[in-house]
């Protein structure tokens, strides 16, 4: 699949709707005992990659859910560059992931649940807009909030519990 760059795909779906694909990819996450965070990268009105957090079952501290979810697009698309693509994550990327989302160009990020820890998308600071860069992305924050929040709340409960 290529991407016309003078005429970029619109999808006909709504932000609410992709969380939901990236909330299904969280649900993954959780099946497995990792942390509940799933991405999806979208480019018109078909996911390109999908990811959920595997940093415990592979061992691997790189993998978070947009990286995997990044690299799945790219392989889709034969490119590292994600023009016109969005990436959907249930939770607020960190500093890591913000890096690679501005290398990979893409022009827009919508999060559900911020991250007070960790969040570089504008709640400790913002790595997706910093000026100095060459790129700078789009940032949609809170769709689906309660959702996304809820479910690594009670990850975290139930884990405290153990």
């Amino acid at each position: 699949m290529a991407s016309d760059p003078l005429n970029p795909p619109l999808s006909t779906y709504s932000d609410e709707y992709w969380m939901q694909e990236a909330i299904a990819e969280a649900r993954k996450a959780e099946a497995i005992g990792e942390v509940p965070i799933g991405a999806i990268i979208v480019l018109g009105d078909e996911v390109i990659g999908r990811g959920h957090n595997l940093r415990e079952s592979i061992h691997d501290g790189t993998a978070h859910a947009e990286m995997i979810a990044i690299r799945e697009a790219s392989k889709t698309l034969g490119a590292w560059r994600l023009l016109h693509c969005r990436l959907y994550v249930t939770l607020e990327p960190c500093p890591m992931c913000s890096g690679a989302i501005v290398q990979c160009r893409l022009p827009h990020v919508i999060y559900g649940a911020a991250d007070p820890k960790a969040g570089c998308a504008g709640t400790l600071m913002n790595l997706l807009q910093e000026p100095r860069f060459n790129h700078r992305t789009a940032i949609t924050s809170g769709v689906l909030q309660a959702e996304c929040a809820a479910m690594l709340t009670e990850f975290f409960r139930r884990l405290r519990k153990k």
